[in-house]
């Protein structure tokens, strides 16, 4: 079997790179190199491993066998080595390493939940930290945190996984909306019955497709939306009812765009909360993270 000890990392994370990408054209944005040097260091990868890593074509990019265990290899080595980078500048002092944070989507308009804040407080102190930010559902990011692809992530979540930590942080009030061209913007909320609410197109949140029909007791739903940007846009267009948080709304609310529908009835908040792998509990770019977090103001807005 080959030494594999003199295999340049660089070559690891254009394979790592490639295979992520699927193909060599977004490898090629990813990296800002061109397709001939992507091609000779995989060529060079290759030849040191002393195996195919991939079959690549005009219509196909598909990992081989080794190229597989080569893929999984390099990913848990790059693991190996950020926590190699923590414990020796950790040691020193010098706080440095890669800081993988998630967080819901349609949140940057709060102060709390936006997480600037916390980033701001954060690098404020002087780190060194390469920090990857994903937006995703609260179950995305909740899997993704127990699966160890986030270091820590903020969002309404199920408090499932058993081998994850979660910390109460801030609650999100949201609100029933119409758009300006909704027959129900003009009428006033008492004039609003049940049969206003069940006759008017319901757009839900996929990941919470259910709770949002029964708190409003719809019927059913006839629209289904992910992002916050999408489930505005379909409020918006005056044909569908349907929740948002407020600090996300209240912009389009000042423009005479949205209005919250019967507040007293159909107002909720949502609770967020830290989530992280127990294991990394120690962790101290995690907790100097948590910190930064819960230094922030969290009086509502």
């Amino acid at each position: 079997m080959r030494r594999l000890d003199n295999i340049d990392i660089r070559l690891l994370r254009v394979f790592v790179a490639l295979a992520d990408a699927r193909g060599f054209a977004d490898a090629q944005i990813a990296l800002n190199l061109s397709q001939s040097t992507l091609s000779t260091h995989l060529a060079e990868l290759e030849k040191r491993i002393g195996a195919q890593l991939c079959l690549r074509g005009k219509q196909q990019f598909r990992l081989t066998e080794a190229g597989q265990a080569t893929y999984n290899a390099a990913q848990k080595l790059f693991l190996d080595l950020d926590d190699f980078t923590l414990r020796v500048s950790s040691a020193t002092g010098n706080l440095s390493g890669r800081l993988r944070i998630g967080a819901s989507d349609g949140t940057y308009t709060s102060e709390q939940l936006g997480l600037h804040g916390a980033i701001d407080r954060f690098l404020d102190n002087g780190v060194d930290v390469f920090i990857e930010l994903k937006l995703g559902t609260p179950s995305e990011l909740e899997q993704m945190i127990a699966d160890g692809e986030l270091d820590i992530a903020i969002g309404p979540f199920s408090q499932r996984a058993p081998s994850v930590t979660y910390l109460d942080f801030a609650s999100e009030p949201h609100s029933l909306y119409c758009g300006a061209k909704h027959p129900l913007y003009g009428k006033k909320d008492s004039q609003i019955d049940a049969k206003d609410i069940e006759s008017s197109r319901f757009s839900v949140r996929r990941y919470r497709h259910f709770d949002d029909l029964y708190l409003v007791g719809h019927p059913r739903a006839n629209a289904s939306v992910v992002e916050m940007e999408a489930q505005a846009m379909m409020i918006l267009s005056g044909h569908f009812i349907g929740f948002l948080p407020c600090h996300f709304a209240d912009p389009l609310v000042k423009q005479g765009r949205l209005r919250a529908l019967k507040p007293a009835s159909f107002d909720f908040s949502s609770a967020h909360r830290i989530a992280y792998r127990t294991q990394n509990e120690s962790n101290p770019i995690i907790q100097a993270f948590l910190s930064a977090l819960k230094k922030l103001d969290r009086d509502p807005q």
